[in-house]
């Protein structure tokens, strides 16, 4: 008859195999932790929607596989020591009290310093890689926050950005049922797998540039401009959104990015030349174009 110990390494095998099937039967969005942009609506898998998305994906489900883990020993020991630790009948007073138990100490120190230690590299190793910034991408684009919308300027070859052209937005304004009309909101074009370096400025309080399937957002600071590089990899359309409360319609600071190819980004350049929208966008100050309600045209239309 096989001993325990023998039986308990044969059982190895079996649990890695299992593990692996259960793994093999997860989505794509099952596998990156349940977060958006690796299935389309059909459930179909989808490639990533930059260079760096796997990289945040990555990050995110590593860190609670370990902390579910974690987890599960602490609980597991937790009920263990109730269970057989409890006060058995006819038992009173207090227990023996155990003191000094050098292993235990290290243990409950070394372990947790470890974890700190690990999440602490792999996020800072992650983190410079997000953060370098192209020194020159093939795509530039100022994205101007404003209470509530946004405005985008793309960056020709002069210094002076007499070349540049821009478009400029107006926030979201649902119907009576909700809906918003996403053709109305204003639109980032980009071309795919191009490098592409984001200028972010505000225009008056703090706000929060997210493209949700990029799995990453950047602040906008007032007086301080910040910066965003990565490359589409993707044709398609994503939304975005402002993710920093930032006044009374923060909920409609709503706008898309369309990932084309080389040529419609170029075609679309060309139609804000047609419309005379060139030059620096800060010629053209606009904070805000359409009042909730009133019905007002953004500056685009007018152009």
């Amino acid at each position: 008859m096989p001993s325990k110990r023998h039986l308990r390494w044969a059982a190895l095998p079996v649990g890695l195999g299992a593990g692996a099937l259960v793994l093999a039967g997860c989505t794509p969005q099952e596998l990156n932790g349940f977060l958006p942009g690796f299935m389309d609506d059909s459930g179909n898998a989808l490639p990533p929607a930059t260079n760096h998305t796997e990289m945040v994906s990555g990050l995110w489900t590593t860190s609670w596989i370990v902390l579910l883990v974690v987890g599960a020993i602490t609980w597991a020991l937790m009920l263990f020591a109730a269970v057989a630790y409890r006060r058995r009948k006819g038992q009173t007073g207090l227990p023996v009290q155990m003191r000094y138990n050098m292993p235990m100490e290290i243990f409950y120190t070394i372990v947790p310093l470890i974890l700190v230690v690990g999440f602490f590299f792999f996020t800072a190793r992650d983190q410079v890689i997000l953060e370098t910034q192209y020194e020159d991408p093939d795509v530039s684009v100022i994205a101007t926050g404003k209470q509530w919308a946004w405005d985008f300027e793309y960056q020709g070859g002069a210094a002076d950005g007499s070349d540049d052209v821009w478009s400029m937005g107006v926030q979201a304004q649902p119907d009576k049922d909700g809906n918003v009309n996403q053709d109305a909101l204003p639109t980032l074009y980009l071309p795919v797998n191009k490098t592409v370096k984001i200028q972010l400025e505000s225009r008056d309080v703090a706000h929060s540039f997210w493209i949700i399937d990029f799995l990453y957002k950047k602040d906008l600071y007032i007086g301080r401009d910040n910066f965003w590089s990565f490359t589409p990899t993707r044709e398609g359309t994503y939304q975005g959104k402002c993710a920093e409360l930032c006044g009374e319609y923060h909920s409609m600071m709503l706008f898309n990015v369309k990932v084309v190819s080389d040529a419609e980004y170029e075609d679309y350049l060309a139609t804000l030349k047609a419309k005379g929208q060139t030059g620096s966008i800060q010629d053209e100050y606009d904070r805000l174009s359409n009042l909730p309600g009133t019905g007002a045209h953004s500056s685009e239309e007018e152009h």
